[in-house]
């Protein structure tokens, strides 16, 4: 895309999604987990009567899990059209329908990735192949989490993508290790209160001791 094209889509990739968030899914109860911003690795075959234009856009595909019991989770693909501020639902699956995952190379870092569905198949790379990972892992911790009959296929995807150093473990580790430490300090600071106690109670025992004893003194030098 040209870079003229581009000034006016003025947002960032990350206030892109959290304006995405905002305008395609909070309206409809759903909650957005990821988003990954793309463009096609070959161009798809359009009819003639179907060429509209209008303009250059952006795509991005986005992960969602409705707010309202029994969760339902679909993938859903959104674009933002030069010229506008705001961003258009296009297509829809549901996670149930998403057949294969297709990392591409599982020897290193790669952006581009395939996306098998019961009714389609597109051919994908991503901004970065850093945002890939991301995406990547949010959808297979969401499979794992929200689909038990059949999930679908990962296949040429890197061992941290499948879990290995997941950025989902990485957070719960973090929480875990936040948890473990200020139970820690608070054992810690139940301790030091419990040791100022027991100073204070032996003072105080002490006094009365003294104030006893200073007692039998003057009670004796009185007789």
């Amino acid at each position: 895309m040209p870079e003229n094209s581009l000034c006016a889509l003025s947002y960032s990739t990350m206030s892109a999604k959290s304006a995405i968030s905002k305008e395609i899914f909070a309206p409809l109860d759903e909650r957005m987990l990821g988003a990954v911003q793309v463009k096609r690795r070959t161009k798809k075959k359009i009819p003639f009567l179907a060429t509209g234009g209008q303009g250059e856009y952006l795509t991005y595909i986005c992960l969602s899990v409705t707010n309202k019991k029994p969760t339902q989770a679909s993938i859903t693909k959104v674009k933002q059209f030069e010229g506008s501020t705001s961003f258009v639902r296009r297509s829809q699956w549901m996670l149930e329908q998403l057949r294969q995952v297709n990392g591409i190379d599982p020897n290193r870092d790669s952006a581009e990735f395939d996306l098998l569905f019961e009714n389609s198949f597109d051919q994908w790379v991503a901004s970065t192949a850093s945002e890939k990972c991301t995406f990547f892992q949010i959808l297979h911790h969401t499979c794992q989490r929200y689909l038990t009959d059949r999930k679908p296929e990962f296949i040429n995807c890197q061992s941290k993508i499948m879990g290995g150093n997941s950025i989902l473990h990485s957070a719960a580790d973090s929480v875990t290790s936040a948890v473990q430490k200020a139970s820690q300090a608070l054992n810690e600071r139940g301790e030091r209160l419990g040791r100022a106690e027991e100073k204070t109670e032996d003072m105080k025992n002490s006094a009365q001791q003294f104030a006893e004893t200073a007692h039998k003194l003057a009670m004796k030098h009185k007789c």
